[in-house]
Formats: structure tokens, sequence, C-alpha cells
């Protein structure tokens, strides 16, 4: 393993941390007592408190020293003095301790009083302190110059997603958004609870990846010798346990969906699915404005958020439109009673990318993915879907050829998906049927398996049943304002990382100037790095030779790009 010079000199101050029989990393409990939240709402001048947490920043001045520590609250200002902390003559722990061996990011605990700074400051009096853990890698802290300009920030989304660990302690404004997804999860659980509706698991290894149109991952177990998939979606499971008796079940479920990864998904993903039993898609669309006009206001207070340039108010109630009418009001053109053949022309002559595998209900969320979804900003119900594009709804009371379903749009995006739940076993299985046969026909997410115990148990009987399901992740995008699915979770899916490349100083500096322009021609990045003729081929064949940056020919230039 290859150490910076700070690294080597950080291992060098734990060497000396234990030639001076201190334990670096102790085993023992540390009594804390006070956050740095709780010392500044309770704060009385003379308190005894004891505090623990990250050494951030220090002001070394002779035998006194200002530092901040953070933990989990925030921040705290403590004051080092060594005649305060070194009572008799051996002043080895402030000299030698806190002055050498100490280093930003190192956790401490701290025992002292508290008063008041000449500037209002409140601040902890060191009396003691231990080292609970010492850092080996610095912080990535932005660094500041004197006119307190900072620089070399750590907003590398790559790095941040990469090492959360890092990114929470130096950029504290972070953690909000998951402290507010917290409260999400919250909120909604304590609105189930309180109607007597009951948490449950179901399994994530499952033998039949059913529940969802989705290409699923798929695995194998040995013992059973049998192949299993990750759960692409519960609702399956959850049916079941309304077939069982249960009258409200809900579950915060882990899916693993094997396709393509954007701003708004990831192969892992948090989704909510609840099943209430003898209601319909009507009352759903109720109960869901109810839902999350609570939940908004549980999370900012108000039922307002922002989402980029839009104001998102989510107050009920909310919007109605129709597929059909929503088809007809962006593109002019009536679904109703369409063939496939007729659907296809249509999305062809809209510029669609469609093909012959796609059956009449992928045709037309085609249609109304790229044509109608994108403008509906405040939250809107998407009701009544057709029949092909939703294989577990019931049928429509009033049109057979529509089903009892809704999907929420929030600012172009679905974020909730309900139905009346299709509980005719034999119209259940005729569905299913049709998905196997649009799978034989190429069109990979169409279901491949059909759920004989599934179908078993709608033929023992399912009461009419309205299920409700709310990805969780873009939910708590729209109500903290983050336009990446990356930055709600704590550790996205990434590339595999790259190898730590040492790169000499002419490869810094062509590859620098890449990182910022992404691609220019071999010309233009050979004058903007200054460089002499010897050290630009040094450097340009360096940082090609170990797949940094590509050189390719166009037309009668070469451009130079960074790879992916």
């Amino acid at each position: 393993m290859q150490l910076s010079e700070q690294e080597i000199i950080r291992r060098e101050k734990l060497a000396g941390l234990r030639k001076l029989n201190i334990n670096p990393y102790p085993a023992d409990l540390y009594p804390v007592n006070h956050t740095s939240a709780k010392v500044k709402q309770e704060f009385e001048e003379g308190k005894s408190v004891i505090i623990a947490g990250r050494l951030m920043s220090r002001r070394i001045q002779g035998k006194a020293s200002f530092a901040e520590l953070q933990d989990a609250t925030g921040r705290i200002q403590v004051y080092f003095n060594r005649d305060e902390i070194c009572l008799d003559e051996d002043k080895t722990q402030y000299n030698e301790v806190y002055k050498k061996l100490l280093d930003i990011g190192d956790f401490i605990g701290i025992e002292g009083e508290l008063f008041t700074t000449q500037v209002g400051e409140k601040t902890v009096m060191v009396k003691k302190f231990t080292v609970l853990s010492k850092a080996l890698r610095p912080l990535p802290l932005p660094k500041v110059d004197k006119e307190g300009n900072e620089f070399d920030k750590f907003n590398d989304p790559e790095m941040r997603y990469r090492q959360r660990y890092a990114d929470l302690v130096v950029n504290p404004k972070v953690k909000e958004v998951f402290v507010k997804r917290t409260k999400l999860f919250t909120a909604m659980r304590n609105f189930f609870n309180d109607k007597g509706y009951f948490e449950v698991e179901t399994p994530i290894l499952q033998s039949i990846p059913g529940g969802a149109a989705a290409r699923p991952f798929i695995t194998h177990h040995n013992a059973l010798d049998i192949p299993l998939y990750l759960r692409i979606a519960n609702e399956l499971y959850l049916k079941r346990l309304i077939v069982g008796g249960f009258d409200g079940v809900y579950e915060f479920s882990k899916n693993f969906r094997n396709e393509g990864m954007d701003r708004t998904h990831n192969p892992e993903f948090t989704v909510m699915e609840i099943y209430v039993a003898y209601k319909d898609y009507n009352w759903m669309m109720e109960f869901t404005e109810k839902l999350l006009e609570h939940c908004a206001t549980a999370v900012n207070g108000t039922t307002e958020a922002t989402f980029g340039e839009q104001k998102v108010n989510f107050k009920a109630p909310f919007n109605r439109v129709t597929m059909t009418d929503a088809i007809k009001q962006f593109t002019g053109f009536d679904i109703t009673g369409k063939s496939e053949t007729e659907l296809r022309e249509a999305a062809l002559k809209m510029g669609l990318d469609v093909d012959e595998t796609m059956g009449k209900g992928k045709l037309i969320d085609e249609i109304f993915g790229e044509k109608c979804e994108g403008n509906f900003i405040q939250p809107t119900f998407i009701t009544d879907y057709p029949k092909e594009m939703s294989p577990l709804c019931k049928e429509h009371r009033d049109n057979p050829e529509l089903t009892e379903r809704f999907e929420l749009m929030v600012c172009g995006k679905e974020i909730a998906n309900a139905y009346s739940e299709l509980n005719d076993p034999i119209d259940q299985r005729e569905r299913f049927e049709e998905q196997l046969r649009l799978s034989q026909k190429g069109d990979d997410e169409a279901t491949e398996f059909i759920d004989q115990d599934f179908l078993r148990a709608l033929e023992y009987g399912m009461p009419p049943t309205s299920g409700l399901g709310i990805g969780m992740d873009r939910l708590i995008m729209f109500l903290t304002n983050t336009p990446s699915i990356q930055e709600v979770l704590f550790f996205p899916q990434m590339k595999p990382e790259r190898k730590r490349v040492e790169l000499t100083e002419e490869e810094k500096t062509i590859f620098s100037i890449l990182k910022k322009e992404k691609e220019m021609t071999l010309d233009a990045l050979k004058n903007a790095s200054g460089l002499s003729n010897k050290k630009w081929d040094k450097g340009i064949k360096g940082i090609t030779k170990q797949k940094l940056a590509k050189v390719e020919k166009d037309g009668d230039a070469l451009r130079v790009s960074l790879v992916d």
C-alpha cells in the first residue's frame, strides 16, 4: 500500500502515542453526558460536562489553544490550556499529546466546564481529554486562504458517494437529507399504525420474481440447487396475507431491478406497499392525499416543497386526469378502442422508438411516458389505465377495456401506483398467460413466470382490496429538493473504483485540463498545458497508457477525451 506523506506522519504519531503508553483505540466505555447541541441549549456558566467527538479545527498559541469538536449534533468550541490540563510539573499531556500527536479528524473525549468567551462564544474549558480513536487518513477538508475564500472543497459527486463517511463529516448539510428521510419513514409508519394496519416482512429471495414488470437479478441456492431471484416487488406476498385474514398490511421493502441507472433510478431501491381489504382505488386516492399531506408536513413543517425551479404543494385534494384524456390532451390521439397496429403506427408518427415486440400496454406506456408524463408538475392522479398495462389490476366497473388503477405524478415523475386489486383467479390466470405470450414474443420486461402458488391463494378467496406502492427514494427527493437519487441513498450503486494511479507532474497538468473540459483537440490540449514538446509527449503517452484518456481521429484532427 502506497502511503502519502501525511499518512506516514500520522502513523508515526500513532507509534508516538503508544510509546507514551496511550492506547489510541481504547475499548472502555466513554461516559458522554452531553452533546454539542445540549451544551448550547442548556448552557450554564461553570457547569461540568463530558463530551466526545472529532477534532475539526484548532488554533494553537503557545500554552493555550481554541479548537472545535464535532459530534452527531453539530460543533462546539473547546479551550485547551496547558495549566488547566497539566496540574503538576509534567506537561506531556498538553505539550506532546495535544500539540504534537493529535491531528484534525481524531476522536477525543473531553471532561470540562462551561464558560463564555469575551466575544460571547459558548465554550468548554478542557480539564481532561482522552484519545478515543486516531485517524490515520486526513479528512478531505476544504482549504481557506487569508481572505477567507474556500477551495479544494470535497464536492466531486463520485468521490462523495463512494466515500459517504467522509462526505458526512466534512459536508454536514448532507446529513440533513438523511434526517428528513428518517422523518418521512417515521411519519408514514405512524400514519399506518394509527389506523391499525400491520407492518410485515416478506421474502427478498424469491423462486419467482413477480408483482411487477422488470428484469430481475438472479442467484443460485446451493443447498436446494435452484435459481432464486432478488425481489422486484413484494405485492404478491402481501396479497397472500390479505387472503390469510389481515385487513391491512404494509412493508417498507428493498427491491432490486437489473436495469439502467440514472438520476432517478438505482438498481436497489426502497418501496412502501400497503394493502387494505374492502377498499377500492377511489378510497385509496383519498387515503394517498391525506398520507402525503401528513408526510410533507412532518418532514418540512409545511405541505409546500421546492424541487428545482418548481413549487409543489402536497395539500389535498390532488387533480385527477384519466390516461386517455392525458394522451388526447398532449398528442391529439385517442387511444380508445385502438388495435396494437394502430397504436404502433401512431407512436411512430409521434417519433417514438417502438418495435414489434411491444404489445398494446407497452405502446401506450411509451406514448404517455414520452409525450405526457413530464407535463404534470403539481401532484396529479393519472387514472383508469388500459387493461394491457395492468396485469394485476381489477377491470374497470364501467369500461371493460380499462382498469381501476392510478399513478401519482409529481414534477413529471411517478411516485405512487395503486389499484383496485384483481381478485378473480380465472381472470388473473388469463392475464398471466398474456404476459407470458408477450415475454415469448420478445418483451424482456413482461413476466415470463406464472406464479401458481399465488393463483392457488386467490382460489381460496381474497376480499375486495386496494393496494398502493410509493417509491420512497423518489418521494424524499421531492421533499428535500434533491435532483439525484444518489443524494438520498447513503451508499448508491457505483461502478468499480479504479485503482489509485500516481501521476507525474506532466500527467497531472494534462489530466486536470481534460477533467474540466471533458474533450478537446490534441493541439488545443497541448497549447493549454503549456508543456515543452518533451514533457508533453511523456505526459500524453502516460495518461493514455494508463487508460485515463483516449485519442481518436475526428476528420482531419485528433481529439482527446476522458475514459469513462
